[in-house]
């Protein structure tokens, strides 16, 4: 139990005003889960608790009342509806058996109209008060984001998964059929690995993500960039042929010389067809274009979709943002962006004459 005039607000209150508020004080006991005042109801005047514990409580939007606080003896609760008239904003209940202290609204404001260091106080307290519901409201805003990022990785390696687990299950169908020859069996294979491996990247890129991750020391190697495209293609071809969509390529690969590192571009390349695929659906078409313009060289992948709506033109390469896929969160083309500037590059997106995106991405040529 706490006395009245050991309560932080009182501290220091002349002897006088002490009295004055002894007279005007009034002692309640409540039993445990009783409630003192509800949601909604007008503010009567503030309470200090003497003895025992207070749960502060709202109702969520759900209809659950949820404690929000609990408050101990000489803890100050009700003041905000005092002092701006409102109802009040929260429910407080008794913890346990409690009796508190109880100062009418009346009396209260004319305790601060001819004492100042009250009313000082009774900002500090206001204030304090605030300042613990503000932190706590982000804490919990905080840990909510968290809880959803996770869901959206979740759903990001789900979805990213689902293509190369197809051909590893169809693949393996293949490879286990009786009549199944030892060039299919050994062709199913090399598939079956080259997806585990596409699994791997697609795995390790998200974590690296997930991780802020500025790693300058990406493993990076020269490779024939027209020979690492036409293979990229090949094995896509399979697989999209599947869905019913066709890649056309427009012309020769030139054979340049790209520093690149080969598993992080092949992820590129995976998810701006798999984005083409999705937007064309079976029965589209995929143009792929390869040319030299300067010192760089420019690669185009065209979809026969839709093309890409205005109000995500300006924002395609942020994290999380997609828009008319049924699934996927939009983080493919935002660690494709980042892939293609590490390797010194740049990627753009356009809308052709013909309807569809156009995904085109730079990279430097290097000299032989």
């Amino acid at each position: 139990m706490v006395s009245l005039e050991s309560c932080k607000l009182f501290q220091g209150l002349p002897v006088a005003e002490l009295e004055s508020l002894r007279q005007v004080t009034r002692e309640r006991t409540y039993g445990m889960g009783e409630t003192i005042f509800k949601q909604g109801a007008p503010g009567d005047g503030i309470y200090i608790v003497k003895g025992g514990e207070v749960h502060i409580a709202v109702v969520a939007s759900s209809g659950e009342s949820r404690v929000i606080s609990k408050l101990g003896p000489g803890e100050l609760f009700g003041e905000m509806a005092v002092i701006d008239s409102d109802p009040r904003s929260a429910s407080a209940l008794a913890g346990e058996t409690t009796t508190v202290y109880f100062v009418s609204r009346v009396d209260l404001l004319e305790m601060l109209n001819r004492t100042p260091q009250l009313t000082m106080g009774l900002v500090r307290e206001i204030s304090g008060r605030l300042r613990h519901f503000n932190s706590q409201y982000i804490r919990e805003v905080l840990d909510a984001e968290r809880l959803a990022l996770v869901g959206r990785f979740a759903s990001a390696i789900v979805h990213d998964l689902k293509n190369p687990l197809h051909v590893i299950s169809l693949s393996a169908d293949l490879a286990a059929m009786p009549e199944a020859s030892l060039e299919s069996r050994n062709k199913s294979k090399a598939r079956i690995s080259k997806q585990v491996e596409r699994i791997t990247t697609m795995v390790n890129e998200l974590l690296e993500y997930a991780r802020g991750s500025n790693d300058a020391s990406v493993s990076m190697s020269r490779i024939n960039y027209g020979q690492f495209v036409q293979q990229i293609i090949e094995d896509i071809r399979q697989e999209l042929g599947l869905r019913g969509v066709t890649i056309q390529v427009d012309g020769a690969v030139p054979p340049v010389t790209v520093q690149i590192n080969e598993q992080r571009l092949t992820r590129v390349f995976y998810n701006l067809f798999g984005n083409a695929a999705d937007a064309t659906g079976s029965g589209g078409r995929i143009y792929v274009r390869v040319k030299m313009l300067g010192d760089q060289v420019v690669t185009e992948v065209e979809d026969t979709g839709a093309g890409i709506a205005p109000e995500i033109a300006d924002k395609l390469f942020q994290a999380f943002v997609t828009f008319g896929k049924a699934n996927g969160t939009g983080l493919g083309l935002t660690i494709s962006k980042k892939t293609i500037e590490d390797c010194g590059g740049k990627i753009t997106v356009h809308n052709s004459p013909r309807g569809g995106a156009v995904f085109s991405f730079t990279l430097p040529i290097q000299p032989d």
